[in-house]
């Protein structure tokens, strides 16, 4: 697998402010990172050293072998970027936009035309091509936004908050799209949306004050969830408190709670607990209205690492 994305103790300071503190991560292709931190935590200022706009204080951005500082137009080749908003050129009509951009990344002539049809076809735009950006909706601004950000088709994507604003269905087709491109291609998603890594990423990254906190798969992360793999128990004949009273009366959990009307029965991932509880609904022929294994919440996680719980 092809090493794309190399940083080496990377730091950015803006005066007094320490925005990014001596990170170190790597990425290869046909991973998509989801990069995740609360406002303020350093995301945006760490891809755009990534992509070369702004200078580290310390450290190395390594694209594909290249240092970025030595060779920065060979590594730009490399990098798709969407900044935060997706900003455009909104007096320009989409298609004059993209031809702009495709000359802007010096794409040969005799291979304009199949860039422009490949990123048009892709993105849908067909009907658009010949209205001003301003007059477009947000959505296909922000396709328009992706669409010059592959025309080049390059090895790595940054893409920072790329479906924000957008509704339901125009963010099923961007993250369509990411998927897609994702398989080929090193992606970081900057997102405060949290069921947007689920949706596309196979990594997850979270950073607060600079600095990574965690570093995994989506799956592994929801399994430091307080609430993964815990059982989620209604009955008819008792309360969610009731219910909860009495697990801890006969001692088959400890760590029974309740919340939005269930009785969540924490199991630490013990086989021994969920037994105990399927006896003791058993034994006492509750009907139950609802019995589940909890999956973990990625906010839950998020929350109490980046202390916003």
């Amino acid at each position: 697998m092809k090493n794309l994305i190399k940083i080496k103790n990377l730091s950015k300071n803006f005066g007094p402010l320490k925005a990014v503190r001596n990170i170190s991560f790597s990425l290869n292709e046909g991973e998509i990172l989801g990069f995740l931190g609360p406002n303020g935590a350093g995301k945006t200022t760490t891809m755009r050293m990534i992509t070369g706009f702004l200078k580290p204080t310390e450290g190395e951005v390594i694209i594909s072998g290249l240092k970025i500082t030595d060779h920065p137009e060979n590594c730009k080749k490399l990098i798709g970027y969407v900044a935060e908003g997706s900003p455009l050129y909104e007096e320009m009509t989409a298609l004059d936009f993209l031809k702009f951009s495709a000359q802007v990344r010096k794409i040969e002539k005799h291979l304009l035309d199949k860039s422009l049809d490949n990123v048009i076809t892709l993105l849908n735009l067909e009907n658009v091509l010949f209205q001003k950006i301003d007059t477009l909706s947000k959505g296909y601004k922000r396709r328009i936004g992706l669409a010059q950000a592959i025309i080049h088709d390059p090895e790595i994507l940054i893409l920072d908050e790329p479906t924000d604003g957008l509704d339901p269905n125009q963010k099923n087709d961007v993250r369509r799209l990411i998927r897609k491109l994702g398989k080929k291609k090193a992606v970081i998603i900057s997102t405060h949306i949290l069921e947007e890594v689920n949706a596309i990423c196979n990594r997850a990254m979270i950073i607060a004050n600079g600095q990574i906190l965690i570093d995994d798969n989506p799956s592994n992360i929801l399994k430091k969830s307080d609430t993964y793999n815990c059982i989620y128990l209604s009955v008819e004949e008792k309360s969610a408190t009731e219910l909860k009273n009495e697990i801890a009366e006969k001692r088959i959990s400890n760590g029974a709670i309740v919340k939005n009307n269930f009785c969540i029965v924490k199991t630490n991932n013990s086989k021994t607990t969920k037994k105990n509880i399927d006896n003791f609904l058993k034994k006492n022929n509750f009907t139950l209205k609802h019995y589940s294994i909890g999956s973990g919440s990625l906010e839950e996680v998020f929350r109490r690492l980046t202390g916003n719980e």
